[in-house]
Formats: C-alpha cells, sequence, structure tokens
C-alpha cells in the first residue's frame, strides 16, 4: 500500500513559547517529523518567540537537541535536520510589553497562512492576542492554537472565551485536546460510521456499558504546585475524559464536517444527567517506594484527587439506562488508556450454562499500543463437546495497511497539520468548552461545601477499593489496567 502523505502550501507559523517544555519535547519534534516525512514543504517559515534573549542560531540548536532526544534515531538524517532548521527563525518578544514584536510583524509573509501557537500559560493568552493586532502582526484569516486549561471553571472559561473573541472569530480559535490527534481516536469514528455492522448495534438495546481509563504510572512530580490546584476533575476530566466520551456516545452527524461533528458532541454534553455523590469516587495515592501525593505537593492538608472513578448516564433515547464509567489516575499500577464497549449477552443461549459463552468486546486502546480489539466467542477445538472460548478477532492495522500503518503520526504532528490546512474537526468549539464546564462546576463546588477528602489508595494499584465496589454493585468488573 502506498502511502498517501499531502504536502501543504508554504506557511508561517510562530510558536510563542519556542523555548519552553512543550514545545520541546512536541510541537518542534512533530513539525520535524512531517518535514522529514514530506509534508513540510522548503519555503515554510517557524518562529520561535519567548522572553529568552538569544540568536536564531541559537535556538537552532535548542531545536536540534531536541530532535535527537525525542525523534527516533532512524529519522536522524544530518542533511534532512540542517535542511529543516535553515526554516527556523527566533526573535525575543515581550508578551506583557512592547519589545520584539515589530520586528516579528516584519518577518511576517503576506499570501501564505498564518498560524500563532500559544504554548504558554492561559494568562497569557489575552496579552499575545491584543499585540498580534496592535502590531499588525496577524493577518485577517489567521489561526491561533491555544493549549489547555481552557480555565478553571465555567467562569473563567467564559472570560477566556471572550477575551480570544476580542481579537478572532471563533474559526480562527484552535483549542487543542492532543488526545483527539491519536489515530486511535479517530478510528473510532470510522468503525462507527464507515461500517454497518457496529452503527446499528451502537445503541441501549445491545450495549451493557462502557468503560473509558486513562491511567498512568506516574506521580505529580515536579507538576505538583499546578496539579494540586486542578486535580484530575479539572486537568482530565472535564476535557481529555470528556471528548473520548462524546466521540464514544454521540449521534451520527449529518456530514464529515468540523461544525457538523461538534454540534454533535454539544448535545452528548449537555444530556448527561446531575452526577449524584454515591456514583463518584475520589482518591488520592498514598505513599510508597516514592513521596504520597501529599509529599509531592509539599500540602499535608490537600484535599485534591490525583483519581476519579465515575458512573455516567446520557439522557438520550440512543443511551437510555446504559452506563458509562469513567476512571483516571496517577500512579496506577500501569499506564493504560482505553475505551472499551461491552455488548450484552445474547437474547438466549442455546448452549449450556458451564459451555462458558462471554459478552462481545470491543476495545479502543489508545495507549500505550494505539490498536482495537474485539473479543467474540467460538467454540473450543478439540473433541471435548460443546465448549466456548473467548477470543480476539484479528483487526491487524500493520498486517492490512503496511508498515507505514505502525509510523503514524504523533497527535501533536496532526493537529499541526489539521491547523495549516484550517480543518477544526478534531478541535474543541468554545460552546463545547463552556457546556463541559457547566456540567463539572456543581461536582467540585459540592465536594468543597461538604469539605470532602479523598482516599488514600497504595501506589501500583488500580485505585481505592470504592472504585471497584462502584461496579460490582451494578455486578459489573473494571476491566484490567495492563501495561
Amino acid at each position: 500500500m502506498v502511502s498517501r502523505v499531502i504536502p501543504v502550501d508554504p506557511f508561517d507559523l510562530v510558536i510563542f513559547g519556542g523555548t519552553g517544555d512543550l514545545a520541546r519535547r512536541k510541537i518542534l519534534p512533530g513539525l520535524y517529523r512531517r518535514y522529514w516525512a514530506g509534508q513540510v514543504p522548503d519555503g515554510v517559515r517557524i518562529i520561535g518567540a519567548a522572553r529568552t534573549e538569544q540568536d536564531s542560531d541559537a535556538w537552532r540548536v535548542f531545536v536540534r537537541a531536541a530532535i535527537i532526544e525525542f525523534v527516533a534515531e532512524a529519522k536522524h538524517d544530518p542533511d534532512v535536520i540542517d535542511a529543516f532548521l535553515k526554516q527556523l527563525h527566533y526573535i525575543p518578544v515581550d508578551a506583557r510589553g512592547d519589545g520584539g514584536w515589530k520586528d516579528l510583524a516584519g518577518m511576517m509573509r503576506e499570501g501564505v497562512t498564518q498560524a500563532f501557537y500559544f504554548s504558554v500559560g492561559p494568562g497569557l493568552f489575552g496579552d499575545l492576542a491584543e499585540r498580534l493586532h496592535r502590531f499588525k502582526v496577524a493577518c485577517e484569516d489567521c489561526r491561533i492554537v491555544v493549549e489547555k486549561p481552557f480555565g478553571r471553571d465555567l467562569a473563567s472559561a467564559k472570560t477566556l472565551n471572550a477575551t480570544l473573541a476580542q481579537h478572532f472569530d471563533e474559526q480562527q480559535i484552535y483549542r487543542i485536546d492532543h488526545y483527539l490527534g491519536k489515530e486511535t481516536v479517530q478510528n473510532l469514528m470510522a468503525v462507527r460510521f464507515a461500517n454497518v455492522l457496529f452503527e446499528p448495534l451502537w445503541n441501549a438495546q445491545y450495549v451493557d456499558h462502557v468503560q473509558i481509563t486513562v491511567a498512568e504510572e506516574v506521580g505529580v512530580g515536579g507538576r505538583g504546585g499546578y496539579y494540586d490546584k486542578s486535580g484530575a476533575m479539572r486537568d482530565m476530566v472535564q476535557n481529555h475524559l470528556m471528548q473520548l466520551l462524546c466521540l464514544t456516545a454521540m449521534e451520527p452527524p449529518s456530514r464529515f464536517e468540523p461544525d457538523a461533528v461538534r454540534d454533535e458532541k454539544l448535545k452528548v454534553i449537555r444530556a448527561l444527567e446531575p452526577l449524584p455523590p454515591e456514583d463518584i469516587v475520589r482518591g488520592q495515592y498514598s505513599a510508597g517506594d516514592e513521596p504520597s501525593y501529599l509529599e509531592d505537593v509539599e500540602d499535608p492538608d490537600s484535599r485534591t484527587e490525583s483519581f476519579i472513578a465515575m458512573k455516567l448516564h446520557v439522557a438520550n433515547w440512543r443511551w437510555n439506562r446504559t452506563p458509562f464509567y469513567l476512571r483516571t489516575g496517577k500512579r496506577l499500577n500501569a499506564r493504560n488508556s482505553e475505551i472499551v464497549v461491552h455488548f450484552k449477552q445474547p437474547p438466549h443461549s442455546i448452549f449450556d450454562a458451564d459451555a462458558g459463552s462471554k459478552a462481545n468486546v470491543l476495545s479502543i486502546r489508545l495507549q500505550p499500543d494505539e490498536g482495537m480489539d474485539l473479543r467474540v466467542t467460538i467454540k473450543e477445538p478439540g473433541p471435548g463437546g460443546m465448549r466456548l472460548v473467548d477470543v480476539p478477532l484479528d483487526m491487524s492495522f500493520a498486517e492490512a495497511l503496511g508498515p507505514e500503518a505502525a509510523d503514524v503520526p504523533d497527535a501533536y504532528e496532526r493537529l499541526i497539520m489539521d491547523v495549516i490546512r484550517g480543518n477544526q474537526t478534531l478541535f474543541m468549539r468554545g460552546d463545547e468548552v463552556e457546556a463541559a464546564w457547566a456540567w463539572t462546576d456543581p461536582i467540585i463546588d459540592a465536594w468543597t461545601e461538604r469539605g470532602d477528602r479523598p482516599l488514600p489508595y497504595a501506589p501500583g494499584s488500580a485505585g481505592p477499593e470504592d472504585a471497584l465496589i462502584l461496579l460490582h454493585k451494578d455486578g459489573r468488573r473494571w476491566r484490567e489496567i495492563t501495561p
């Protein structure tokens, strides 16, 4: 199978925060990989902008080191790296002052796509947006990319959206959530809407329940100060898990176009029922071989959660009484992110009860190894009678699509190229963000009013025991978290 890497036209991309950790680990290595693949043409101009006083040559040294560290060695072609670095420039810019803005304006070209990546804290979004216009840096149809967090509650999200709207139209704003750029997340839409096999079964009549898990082995580490002001609910559930839930539960859009897809996602969020206290479990990892959460954040009285499990219901015809179980946490027993659809048992079994019949399960694995797995029941080989066994149906993308299927772009690579193409399908709209906070805020407010403390759980476990009970009381079990 021939790979279809379609080049884009030349563009100017400014990375505010160009010396930061996100630029070093994800944005710049991702742009290099797209250049190496032939998708980013010569004639592109990538401009780093930050407070650091240095010249373009010094920034190129920084970028070269990032490429060597975060790009696979097979792509370390010195000639390609040199050619890529020639397209890089750097300008010191003061986000809250006037320094560097006229120089940046002089670098921008007319007649090419302009994009500005705000790889900075949200407190600088308004300053950057205002100066891009005051100093006439941005053209009328430019695009801006903003990183989460998109506020910390509904009020701040509305303020942030209003600030950006003073200078940019909604179609110019790309709110990035890297989970939506993962290959398997997009394959979820393809599996649902391009195959008659699944969509007729994708409803309460045939689906028993859905589990969405985002588990991490690491603790909060050096992010303790930030994380303790957010917690798992704000840091993961309100954005990443909410988006995965929307793509799993949404109705088929009329067309595969940005607003058609985002309209259906918004309907899911607005259909979420209020969450009662008994349907949510909060946890905090205790001490083990490494420091506890309280030691990591240096606050012995912190009531911020590092783990959440919850049971949700989408109040519409498709999902009537079908529970969605979500969980996410730090310092769990493995790094694993997946969406698992558990189908119901056949309405009538013709086999003996001890034959071993099991319900079908479709798992969509986001990390660490992206892929899909469909468990079906077949007869166990051999002459021992009709004994049934649960086996995976082969859905190997690599075998079907060739070697390039194993070398899929990183989520950031894909999303940055979508910005350049002007495709907002995989980016959140402002009303989506506000609707998610409108559902989340009452839950967080209730914890504060009651003074709830998270439950302790052992590092390397699957979370607090109460999270297991959340499913056990419904006669179900969490899928095991495995590497």
